[in-house]
């Protein structure tokens, strides 16, 4: 006569096959991980974190937003178990809302692209008068918000070249993530300039290329992890998931350059 076998020994003989054929199980205590993440990074993001939740168990609850509204958010008091924004953004919070030692650290970086519509020349913007030129001889430019990283650099930019002034009426301020791409797939503005990760994937639209050297900025995210944190261990594993050398193509193929530290 055959012995009983109770249910729990049946579980744990299936969970111990399963460690020795190498197979990947869920967390006892998966937990969700509150991520406040600002637009440039999305496409990437989003894509790691489904890989990530079928890998852990673990899921990711996240708001996308301009960086400003995260900065208001988190002023706000509002909770977060990991923050991901540009690093000088990180430190501006950290003055309001305490960030753990662990998690702190950079991800990777984005550069300014210059876009057209899909179909439409290839303009020259191999250098800072080809990019002169472009912008005077435009009707309609559009940009993202002047708060934002890369708007900063747009206005700071436009003086270095001397031609603030003339293009003030030419410009239409929208964030990418709002749809700023868009007005350029729709011919509303001729030429757009915004972080290569946020346009890139935009349909109607073409990268012409990233703005030369001497015009260039770099946005550079970073991580952090809030002090009052209810899944910080969760929260370290998804960073040091996303930030592993081996998804440096994934980064990439977003816009991205990693560069770690």
């Amino acid at each position: 006569m055959s012995a009983i076998v109770p249910r729990a020994a049946c579980l744990v003989r299936v969970a111990t096959a399963a460690v020795v054929l190498g197979l990947s199980l869920v967390p006892a205590f998966a937990e969700d991980i509150h991520l406040l993440c600002g637009g440039a990074p999305q496409r990437v993001i989003r894509a790691l974190t489904a890989e990530f939740e079928r890998q852990t168990g673990h899921r990711l609850v996240t708001t996308f937003a301009l960086v400003t509204v995260i900065q208001q958010k988190l002023a706000a008091g509002e909770k977060a178990d990991l923050v991901l924004l540009p690093v000088p953004l990180i430190a501006a919070v950290e003055k309001t809302t305490p960030m753990r030692a662990e998690g702190r650290g950079v991800l990777a970086r984005v550069g300014i692209s210059v876009i057209v519509a899909d179909g439409a020349a290839r303009p020259d913007i191999s250098t800072p008068d080809a990019v002169r030129k472009l912008l005077l001889d435009v009707r309609k430019i559009a940009v993202g918000q002047p708060s934002t990283p890369s708007g900063v650099h747009f206005k700071q930019m436009i003086a270095k070249l001397g031609i603030a002034d003339i293009l003030q009426p030419k410009i239409i301020v929208k964030a990418a993530i709002e749809g700023g791409g868009d007005l350029v797939a729709k011919g509303e503005a001729d030429v757009g300039l915004y972080l290569l990760s946020e346009v890139q994937s935009v349909k109607g639209v073409a990268v012409a290329g990233l703005l030369p050297q001497d015009l260039q900025s770099f946005v550079v995210y970073g991580s952090a992890i809030p002090a009052d944190s209810a899944a910080p261990g969760a929260a370290l594993t998804f960073l040091k998931f996303i930030s592993d050398p081996a998804r440096q193509s994934q980064w990439k193929a977003a816009g991205f350059e990693m560069t770690g530290g």
